[in-house]
């Protein structure tokens, strides 16, 4: 049964679960599900790693009810679109809180539209896990201490953190930013303006554009004719294509960076050959050297019907997500109250080997961000696909990477 477990990824199921409990699960019950909500956006211009993260958690739960659920009883996901419009965002997590009244949310993967929604899990003490959105906000508006909320993805401090590091490495000094007028822009400018102030230097361009934007030539002449010999883009896919387009049509020679968005898949689909060559962060990238991360990819893949997988890390950190979850559930002997599941969360007893990375406490009562700097590689686009940055980070990649403490 364990090799047969930790074959699907869920051997951290079988860790939590004693026989006789396996025995209790053996026959889910639709009648009492625990029923969970999620929100992303399915529709508008983020649907691409919206639909992704999406995935990814459909997949956790199918495979977790394979398997008994929750002491017989099945995860139900009930999933809102929230159409990355903050004030849709904020309509359905009215909706899943407080009349829905689930028993605890996975969601987000826009920062501007989770921003927009805090207060409504904060306020009614409803635990909020965020899989995908990274805008460095999201877990500072509440001291930890008092705060629900959690995220299973790499804040963007940390994302800013790795790419001016890596420009200061290449000898690269004069940087331009270019931004969406998002909350996601917005913050990703003044983590990358503080991390460039703490290296001594300060951006010699800043723009800023809307999404849907069609051109950014003219943005990135001017950069150029300001001097810059490297770019920073903060946006979502469709407009980092642009970008990066732009970046080809200005015979812009110096490198492109952007945070993990940088990696969709419709950004090589829209840019083409002008994508070759950019860097941005990751938690995850395909290697054939990880056989649960192989497993998972594999599975998703069929999940998706052979259809591309725009965002892996969206689907990868979601899938992630929803397990953390049910550890959490399992700890608290399914009492689904916020209190219950913050000191669940903020002291899991027992590591998670989970796709993206093992998490061995991933929280704690002043820290709900899973991440740290030493869980993020560089990739790049070479040929249509991402790829390590460099070699020996592919070759560091098998290796655990566990929570830096302190």
């Amino acid at each position: 049964m364990q090799r047969w477990l930790h074959s699907l990824g869920l051997v951290s199921i079988g860790a939590l679960v004693s026989g006789a409990a396996w025995a209790q699960a053996a026959a889910p019950s639709a009648a009492n599900a625990v029923r969970v909500g999620f929100i992303c956006p399915f529709t508008g211009g983020s649907q691409d790693f919206g639909n992704s993260a999406r995935l990814g958690a459909e997949l956790a739960v199918k495979e977790i009810n394979e398997v008994g659920g929750y002491l017989g009883r099945p995860i139900e996901l009930v999933e809102r679109d929230d159409k990355a419009n903050p004030d849709e965002g904020r309509k359905v997590a009215e909706d899943l809180v407080l009349k829905e009244k689930v028993a605890f949310t996975i969601g987000f993967c826009n920062s501007g539209v989770a921003l927009k929604s805090l207060d409504v899990f904060q306020d009614n003490k409803h635990l909020l896990l965020v899989p995908v959105a990274t805008g460095t906000a999201l877990t500072a508006k509440y001291p930890a201490a008092s705060s629900y909320i959690f995220r299973a993805s790499a804040r963007d401090f940390l994302q800013g953190a790795a790419i001016v590091d890596d420009i200061v490495k290449r000898g690269l000094n004069r940087v331009a930013i270019l931004a969406d007028k998002t909350g996601y822009g917005e913050g990703g400018v003044k983590d990358v303006e503080k991390l460039l102030a703490d290296k001594g230097l300060k951006p010699v361009f800043v723009a800023r554009f809307d999404l849907g934007v069609k051109s950014l030539t003219q943005q990135v002449l001017d950069a150029k004719a300001a001097g810059a010999d490297v770019i920073v883009g903060y946006s979502v896919g469709p407009e980092l294509a642009v970008l990066a387009q732009a970046r080809s049509e200005a015979h812009f020679a110096g490198p492109l960076y952007g945070p993990w968005t940088l990696s969709f898949r419709t950004v090589a689909e829209k840019a083409g050959p002008a994508v070759e060559g950019a860097v941005m962060v990751q938690t995850i990238i395909q290697d054939l050297s990880n056989e649960r991360r192989t497993s998972f990819i594999a599975r998703l893949n069929r999940s998706a019907g052979g259809q591309p997988i725009s965002s892996l890390m969206a689907a990868a950190q979601s899938y992630d997500a929803m397990h953390l979850m049910l550890r959490a559930l399992f700890q608290t002997k399914g009492n689904t109250s916020a209190e219950a599941l913050k000191t669940a969360l903020e002291n899991l007893d027992h590591p998670y080997a989970g796709v993206v990375t093992t998490h061995d406490r991933p929280f704690s009562p002043n820290d709900h961000d899973a991440f740290t700097r030493n869980m993020t590689w560089l990739g790049v686009w070479r040929r249509g696909e991402v790829h390590f940055q460099y070699p020996e980070d592919a070759k560091r990649a098998s290796m655990i990477r566990r929570k830096e403490q302190g």
